[in-house]
């Protein structure tokens, strides 16, 4: 059965510091916490975007990925005059997925005037941040971090464009049912991200009547997990669900097959990178697949954009390229529906916001601040490159 001991001192670790970070950005943000504005009312220099992201530590893949992703939505509406006159300017700093240095990459990005935040990779490490840019006022459009306690709190201005867990774990459920694959077990590393993936698989898969004969937590870092990769090949669930990252991720799968483990192996988002493949080795990734939205490569008529990100970045797009490049227009858009980057006329624009043209559809708010639509599609493994590339799109 799964331990809850790593789960809930994970929380307790992110709750105090959350608690502890109110008072450093009340005291970094240079009076923005007693104004209705990110930009300390100045209105004539550039609209300025934050973002944090993973550009160092083991999620290190992806923040190249979002950063020139937000950087093209840049170019292009500077390019058409910006935002109500004024030219958009992104300014970058590393979370490294870590809570203690995202909070510091939040202070610092508030004390630039940002006038809303485009990043959030991590849910742990964009959790903590929350506090800080909703006492300055800054709103948030969170394009890859999905954990469901991220719109818990009910804060007025953050905002995920990514499908939440709920909806990510819905799409597993139904691949399995499709599959008629009914006995699932689901391995999760404790983060807030993970487990939160993980509950809610399990939850559902439970509701749908699947059988969940197995669950586990893992300590994120490790070389070593024989234990339950043994266990996984004792159990013999037809699927198992992984919620944590891709370094873990192919260790397991791994391990597990050389255990003598036969099923197949889902994994969440967070373990979607060609690095997947490599970690595993090859011939250990032909029964792998993952729950992921779709990425440019797997979307009809996307052949531009594609070029237009390999000219400015130098290298192919990946995952969660295109969701930070919705995440600046989306709040481009709101800016200019608002006609301005007042908090609160800015939060509510998003609010607003009805069928608005995205890589993973129109999109719309609920009243939570998420995705009507999760948009998750089955990817699996391309033998010849490693890359994941879409399998099932669930439709029908």
């Amino acid at each position: 059965m799964q331990t809850r001991t790593p789960r809930i001192r994970r929380a307790l670790s992110i709750a105090a510091v959350a608690g502890a970070i109110i008072l450093t950005a009340a005291g970094c943000s240079s009076g923005l916490g007693s104004s209705d504005s990110g930009d300390s009312g100045n209105s004539d220099g550039p609209i300025k975007l934050g973002m944090i992201g993973p550009f160092s530590g083991s999620e290190s893949a992806f923040g190249d990925y979002m950063k020139n992703g937000a950087q093209l939505a840049v170019n292009e509406i500077n390019a058409k005059g910006g935002v109500d006159g004024r030219k958009l300017e992104l300014i970058v700093e590393d979370g490294a997925c870590d809570a203690t240095t995202a909070v510091a990459a939040a202070n610092k990005l508030v004390t630039e005037g940002i006038s809303a935040s485009v990043g959030g990779y991590c849910s742990g490490a964009t959790l903590p941040t929350l506090p800080i840019f909703n006492e300055a006022k800054v709103p948030m459009v969170i394009p890859a971090a999905n954990s469901n306690e991220l719109v818990k709190q009910k804060l007025p201005g953050v905002f995920l464009i990514n499908g939440t867990g709920t909806q990510q774990a819905a799409a597993a459920v139904k691949y399995a049912k499709k599959a008629g694959l009914t006995d699932v077990a689901a391995i999760n590393d404790a983060s807030a991200y993970s487990a939160d993936l993980a509950t809610s698989f399990v939850t559902q898969a439970k509701e749908a009547g699947l059988t969940v004969s197995f669950e586990a937590t893992v300590t994120p870092g490790e070389n070593d997990y024989s234990s339950v990769a043994t266990q996984l090949a004792n159990k013999k669930p037809a699927l198992v669900y992984w919620t944590g990252y891709y370094q873990e991720g192919g260790l397991i799968v791994r391990q597990a097959t050389d255990a003598g483990y036969t099923g197949e192996f889902l994994v969440g988002d967070g373990s979607v990178d060609a690095k997947f493949a490599q970690i595993a080795g090859k011939g250990y990734t032909e029964h792998v697949l993952g729950t992921f939205t779709q990425t440019p490569d797997m979307i009809k008529g996307a052949d531009s954009w594609i070029a237009d990100y390999t000219k400015l970045a130098g290298a192919a797009p990946g995952p969660y390229s295109t969701q930070s490049y919705d995440a600046v227009k989306v709040v481009a858009q709101a800016m200019t529906d608002a006609k301005g980057t007042d908090f609160t006329k800015v939060s509510k624009a998003l609010e607003d916001l009805k069928g608005f043209k995205t890589f993973a559809g129109p999109l719309s708010f609920t009243k939570d601040h998420t995705l009507d639509g999760g948009g998750f599609v089955i990817v699996g493994i391309d033998p010849a490159t490693g890359n994941f590339v879409l399998k099932d799109d669930l439709q029908g």
